[in-house]
């Protein structure tokens, strides 16, 4: 049996991926990391990585860029294994991640959906397909909750075209400062926040009298929690390295 601690483990994600591991009998939660000390239906929860002493095979962490933050010298330390679900993080600390995983194994993924993984191999084959030729936009929706934007699944999925493309796109957020023609070489990222929506992204390919749309909806954190797990399962006995989604795909 994996045991798995949760940083974030009030929160939104934290409470969700409680329920569905308490369905499962391959892992349990032995602990969990917030904002106090405390217990969370009988789990025991710190305030700080320190108050973990060593517990648990694996750590979800669905918290904000302070707390991964502080939670990458404890992992350092304990050589913990850490699946991070966070996005918002800033390019120095990616590179403390990147270094992390070069004596701790590291799992780290926009977005922990199989379906949005799948989406992004076909916005690549899309790509592929129909070229320059076709303006590129795409538009993220979440909640009104949310804190970073554009969210970082739209970031993955206009990297998946760009890579196909060879880095040639150059991202644009927001065409109100200026009046111009669209630029062949724009991908444009649009963002919505409002209600409870859980995740919505929407890649358009838009080309000579049509438009081809690839799509995902989230109508449930449930996905999410689920990717995470199977995450945290798959890390648990692997060496260092940085890993992600297309690594678990491929084992499945």
């Amino acid at each position: 049996m994996t045991e798995l601690v949760i940083q974030g483990i009030g929160g939104r994600m934290g409470r969700v991926l409680c329920e569905m591991i308490a369905q499962r009998d391959d892992c349990k939660v032995v602990a969990g990391i917030d904002l106090h000390d405390g217990e969370q239906d009988g789990i025991p929860v710190f305030s700080s990585p320190a108050g973990l002493a060593g517990r648990g095979d694996v750590i979800i962490d669905f918290s904000s860029p302070a707390a991964v933050e502080a939670l990458l010298p404890y992992c350092e330390a304990h050589k913990t294994p850490v699946v991070l679900c966070t996005t918002g993080l800033s390019d120095e600390l990616n590179l403390k991640i990147v270094q992390l995983s070069r004596s701790v194994p590291v799992f780290k993924s926009a977005n922990m959906s199989l379906g949005i993984n799948l989406l992004a191999e076909l916005c690549k084959r899309a790509s592929a397909i129909l070229g320059m030729a076709y303006d590129v936009e795409i538009v993220e929706q979440h909640h009104h909750n949310k804190l970073d934007s554009p969210s970082g699944t739209a970031l993955m999925l206009a990297d998946a075209v760009n890579e196909q493309a060879g880095g040639a796109y150059h991202y644009v957020y927001d065409r109100s400062a200026v009046r111009q023609k669209r630029d062949p070489l724009e991908l444009g990222i649009s963002s919505v926040r409002g209600g409870s929506i859980v995740g919505d992204h929407e890649v358009l390919f838009c080309g000579p009298d049509e438009v081809i749309t690839l799509k995902h909806t989230a109508y449930s954190r449930s996905v999410f929690a689920n990717g995470a797990i199977n995450a945290a399962l798959y890390l648990a006995n692997k060496e260092p390295g940085l890993y992600n989604m297309s690594d678990l795909i491929a084992e499945r």
